[in-house]
């Protein structure tokens, strides 16, 4: 298993620590507020990810190697997921974007049984997404 990220580690130590489907929903609450902010001008059609039941907008840009994304929702739980996967993705290389396993992430996590099938496709819609991106801009420049 790959190291994870530091933030991936604080996301997984805190919701293993969560007894219960509430207190991982107050958990994901408490991570959704913690999402950089979207400015208006980033709220547009083309940032809007399709495939999710709630409007969900994710921007990514790569500062080197790695990957770095934002994004919101209008749902707060879909915000909380969102978060939840960012910590886990943001500071990854394309390569390691292309091969993540989201559905074990959330498994380790404790939320896939909660993830509702259209949550769940949502989510798979994001990383579709970030996987698109990646793909888009093809290797990092060096130099």
């Amino acid at each position: 298993m790959t190291e994870l990220p530091e933030a991936a580690d604080e996301t997984l130590q805190a919701f293993q620590l969560a007894a219960g489907w509430e207190q991982r929903a107050r958990l994901l609450m408490q991570w959704g507020d913690r999402l950089e902010p979207l400015s208006d001008a980033e709220r547009n059609e083309l940032n809007l990810v399709a495939g999710c039941d709630s409007k969900l907008w994710l921007v990514g840009d790569q500062p080197g190697d790695s990957w770095h994304f934002r994004g919101t929702s209008e749902a707060r739980l879909l915000r909380g997921l969102l978060a939840v996967l960012l910590a886990r993705v943001n500071g990854l290389d394309a390569d390691a974007l292309l091969r993540l396993d989201v559905a074990d992430w959330f498994g380790q996590l404790g939320l896939s049984r909660q993830l509702s099938p259209s949550r769940a496709n949502g989510m798979n819609a994001v990383i579709g997404r970030m996987r698109e991106l990646a793909m888009a801009a093809g290797p990092a420049s060096k130099g």
